[in-house]
């Protein structure tokens, strides 16, 4: 594998940005607004809650939203999906066309219908119906998209709520599903996205810190070719960590996201919030699901998926003794 840093974006040759695709997107999507705009205004309210899975880079995000994607409760953002980031009501509509069983006439279109593989790469994930992070749909409501920290003030006074909310609610009308996706560029600012939804679940996984930060680190190396290199979005603490020894950056990095989500969602209603243990979830993804159709809404839903999954590689003792004495300067046992 090549992991030779990209001379555009820093990432290593593998993670490099399409930009050819990337131009033919924003092609299809400007030319798709014009439709999409006209139909905004049919979607007032949200008929199902969104789903956000809120907490650090490398906690398992990935692998619960693959495992959300074959319960059959919810609509997420897929890989198809995700590329009508400025129309995904015209989206999720092409989508059901292409992908949805009910749909596939005499078999004309029987390789889009699979299931989301259990098989990620630093968040990304292959195959058509495969999740998706999403960032392109949520930046777009955004003034200053390229950056990665507002206040919630700010959000407020500038974020695109109304078009963001309109879009949402006609998705979920479309699939006639809950909507689940990744809302961690949002780690700081649970209380605004709790304030402007009128329906939400927040679920916050949690992973071992330990195995957390030595996650960060392999990222790190996979996608940008140093651990030295800051990996996932900025937070506010970025400059207080941008100088510090990679494993403390990066055992900073877990400890202040995981702070921020405890801390916002402090703030929400119980029944619009609920916690998961990585390692736990991994154990036992039956419980999880018993639980999330209790939040949901659903009644006497049979679990259908695997028993268990297999959690993170073993750690050597001392590479775990480092990343313990990092996270001690956080205040972690």
């Amino acid at each position: 594998m090549n992991t030779k840093p990209s001379s555009t974006n820093g990432r290593t040759a593998t993670f490099s940005r399409n930009l050819r695709l990337e131009a033919l997107l924003k092609d299809i999507n400007t030319s798709l607004w014009i439709s999409e705009e006209k139909i905004l205004g049919s979607y007032q309210a949200m008929n199902f809650p969104v789903v956000l899975i809120m907490g650090p880079m490398r906690s398992g995000t990935t692998l619960l939203m693959q495992w959300l994607a074959n319960m059959d409760i919810v609509a997420y953002p897929t890989n198809l999906l995700s590329r009508f980031y400025q129309v995904p009501i015209i989206g999720a509509k092409i989508q059901l066309l292409l992908t949805d069983p009910d749909y596939n006439f005499r078999d004309e279109l029987g390789e889009f219908v699979q299931q989301a593989e259990y098989k990620s790469e630093n968040g990304k994930t292959k195959g058509v119906l495969g999740p998706n992070e999403f960032w392109y749909f949520w930046r777009r409501f955004l003034v200053e998209s390229t950056r990665d920290v507002w206040s919630d003030d700010e959000l407020r006074q500038s974020m695109d709520t109304q078009t963001m909310l309109a879009e949402l609610a006609g998705m979920m009308d479309v699939f006639k599903k809950p909507f689940a996706a990744k809302g961690m560029l949002f780690n700081y600012n649970i209380p605004f996205l709790d304030s402007i939804l009128e329906k939400v679940v927040f679920v916050q996984i949690k992973r071992d810190p330990v195995a957390n930060v030595a996650s960060v680190l392999d990222a790190r190396k996979r996608q940008l070719g140093s651990e030295g290199a800051w990996y996932s979005f900025k937070i506010p603490e970025y400059e207080q960590l941008k100088t510090l020894d990679p494993v403390v950056q990066a055992a900073g990095q877990v400890h202040f996201i995981n702070q921020a989500v405890s801390k916002g969602l402090a703030e929400v209603a119980d029944e619009r919030k609920f916690s998961v243990d990585y390692e736990e979830f991994c154990a036992n993804p039956a419980h999880l699901f018993v639980s999330l159709c209790d939040k949901l809404g659903y009644a006497d839903r049979p679990y259908t998926g695997p028993e268990s999954f297999r959690t993170s590689r073993d750690l050597g003792e001392r590479e775990r003794a480092a990343i313990a004495t990092a996270l001690a300067r956080f205040g972690y046992p």
